[in-house]
């Protein structure tokens, strides 16, 4: 049917496999089929249709194929007619010469409508494919991508698939940053600073933001300052919004609106009703024949309605999810000079965290920019305002309930808590790059300890989706190394460490496993240096103790080991512990057990980086042992 000679055909034929490629299950066969190479060459049919409906097929075998399957359709060459596409609908953008009567008549700008296809497309090829990346700068794609831009105050939804594209093409590409001359900074700058409020442009601004931090190299020093408030405004503007609460209200005019809607359609039956009567009455009661209606578009069942509500409630939760994302990566990032973070600091815009600092019951005071020696913390001690902390909480019960008794609204429930997984791992990497007093010091850590702890032990029962598992555990490490690199005191009771971490260390991701004996290291050794914890140390090195030794990833039996060593460097309740458990017996038989797995799995399962660190802790392993053999040896 792809080859039919009829247009009809061919779209219908593209829109059944679009269709199709949405089933994970069925991609294999279609790949099996050579479905690429059979619909490349209609990105550059002769029909309009065509084109769109074979983009949308490609599209979504991207999309859902992942990353093996976008290699395979760059192996296959479907750049080459995705880039002749791109380029020609660039071309007829402005003047629509491409655009028959027909599309005119049925008020659909196929142009733009094939583009915002290939555009995806575009996309998710790049995103998961650095040769796909290389073409995109070698053909010079950023001039026809930034020309669609221009569409953003018609066509919104065009312009989000250009934004999404750009900053995953501009993400550690340096080659591309010499395309990125004045005028295209411009262009970028003018959607940036666009006045309209729908969720939709928040979420454009927040993708354009991102893009802008992508290629801050080509910003002159001078400029970067107030780009960079232009930025954190953006992001400010984004988490600002309570989604719970955006939820509640659009789902309220989603069923005004339906209602009225429904009211229509009941006059409008009725006044059918009294027309049809007559007719069969003048027709002699004839029966009207039937399957002869023929819709006007037969492929408009397989697009999604227009659920314009939920499309702006997904618009806000992806703009905050991107924000987020991006302020990670600003905390991974290199220092500008010295001169540029004055200029930054000295901004007016800086005011903005000022307002929005976590003051509450001693919370998070932030100076606008607190300008410090380290290399990342000079940028990122603004950023942790109350927003930022608001989005770690649990979504609002009544818009998940909203969502859970709503099929089409359900989805959001996974884009809720992504949101808040985000701000957990943003609130991770802050803590790892700012210092205690930038931090807001003791109160506020103790603040931030009793908000985590409460989000772990809540409910009734310990959490066990492992994405808030990884980012809770991340977050509360790097906060109570914090504390104890400051002797601060912490909030959690050993036996709600220990309950987590039994939760934890049943988890399947490591991460999650290494994060919970890191925490227990942390907290062991805090209490090593008390009185009466003896009982609790016992519990501790029992728990690390077999973790170590059954444990079937080296890096989380590595981490055990370091944090035994942590717990019972010191202190004569950490001996009077390390003892009754017997500790060094214990140690003694493991090591030669530990060098012996690191000689058969060292290599095959682990990364140079892993396998040094997992060399570290074999060192250190022979040197806690002789540490407490000379313990032993101590008169007392």
């Amino acid at each position: 049917q792809l080859q039919h000679p009829s247009a009809e055909v061919r779209e219908y034929a593209c829109a059944s496999i679009s269709k199709l490629l949405q089933q994970k299950h069925v991609i294999p066969a279609f790949l099996q089929r050579d479905v690429v190479r059979c619909l490349g060459p209609l990105l550059m049919d002769h029909s309009l249709a065509v084109r769109e409906t074979a983009a949308g097929a490609l599209r979504n075998l991207s999309a859902c194929g992942g990353f093996e399957v976008c290699d395979d359709m760059v192996t296959k060459d479907i750049m080459t007619p995705l880039v002749a596409l791109l380029k020609e609908c660039s071309t007829g953008l402005d003047a629509n010469q491409l655009s028959p009567k027909k599309c005119r008549e049925m008020n659909k700008n196929y142009i733009e409508d094939i583009a915002n296809e290939a555009i995806n497309l575009l996309w998710n090829v790049c995103e998961c494919n650095n040769t796909a990346v290389s073409i995109f700068n070698k053909e010079g794609c950023l001039e026809a991508v930034l020309h669609y831009m221009k569409k953003f105050s018609t066509n919104v939804d065009l312009a989000i698939s250009v934004a999404n594209c750009l900053q995953a093409v501009t993400e550690d590409n340096p080659d591309l940053l010499s395309s990125f001359n004045a005028s295209a900074q411009q262009a970028l700058e003018t959607v940036m600073l666009c006045p309209e409020s729908t969720m939709k442009h928040i979420l454009l601004r927040t993708l354009i933001a991102g893009t802008i931090w992508n290629i801050k190299d080509t910003i002159p020093p001078g400029s970067l300052g107030s780009m960079v408030n232009a930025i954190l405004k953006i992001f400010s503007e984004s988490l600002a919004i309570d989604a719970g609460e955006t939820i509640i209200c659009m789902n309220e005019a989603e069923k005004k609106r339906l209602k009225l809607a429904a009211e229509a359609e009941t006059e409008e039956n009725i006044t059918d009703v009294i027309d049809n009567c007559v007719l069969i009455e003048d027709d002699d009661m004839e029966e009207i024949p039937k399957g002869k209606v023929r819709r006007e578009n037969d492929i408009s069942d397989l697009l999604p309605s227009d659920k314009w509500e939920l499309k702006e409630v997904t618009a806000l939760l992806m703009a905050q999810q991107t924000a987020l994302e991006i302020i990670v990566n600003m905390c991974c990032s290199e220092d500008p000079s010295d001169d540029e973070w004055e200029e930054l600091s000295s901004s007016d815009e800086s005011d903005l965290f000022m307002e929005n600092s976590y003051n509450e019951g001693g919370g998070l005071l932030m100076s606008p920019l607190c300008l410090s020696d380290e290399v990342n913390s000079a940028f990122l001690n603004n950023l942790i305002p109350k927003k930022i902390l608001e989005k770690t909480a649990f979504p609002n019960s009544v818009a998940l309930d909203i969502c859970m008794h709503n099929p089409s609204w359900k989805p959001l429930i996974k884009k809720l808590n992504a949101v808040q997984c985000r701000a957990l791992t943003c609130l991770h990497s802050i803590l790892l790059v700012s210092d205690v007093d930038c931090l807001g010091g003791a109160a506020a850590l103790q603040s931030l300890a009793q908000h985590l702890s409460q989000l772990v032990f809540s409910k009734t029962e310990l959490p066990t989706d492992t994405e808030f598992l990884e980012a809770i555990t991340s977050a509360l490490r790097a906060l109570l190394q914090t504390m104890a690199s400051k002797n601060i005191s912490q909030c959690m009771t050993p036996e709600q460490l220990l309950a987590l971490c039994e939760a934890g260390i049943h988890s399947t991701n490591a991460s999650v496993r290494v994060n919970v004996v890191s925490i227990l290291g942390i907290s062991g050794s805090v209490l090593a240096k008390g009185q009466d914890t003896a009982e609790t140390l016992k519990m501790i090195g029992k728990f690390l103790l077999e973790v170590a030794m059954k444990e079937s990833s080296l890096v989380v039996a590595g981490e055990a080991l370091d944090a035994l060593f942590d717990v019972f460097a010191d202190g004569k309740e950490a001996e009077k512990a390390a003892v009754e458990i017997k500790l060094l017996p214990a140690l003694k038989e493991f090591q030669p057990v530990f060098k012996m797995r690191m000689r058969k799995e060292g290599k095959r399962q682990y990364s140079t980086d892993q396998l040094c660190v997992l060399d570290n802790v074999k060192m250190n392993l022979r040197r806690f042992i002789a540490y407490q053999e000379t313990l032993g040896k101590t008169p007392t």
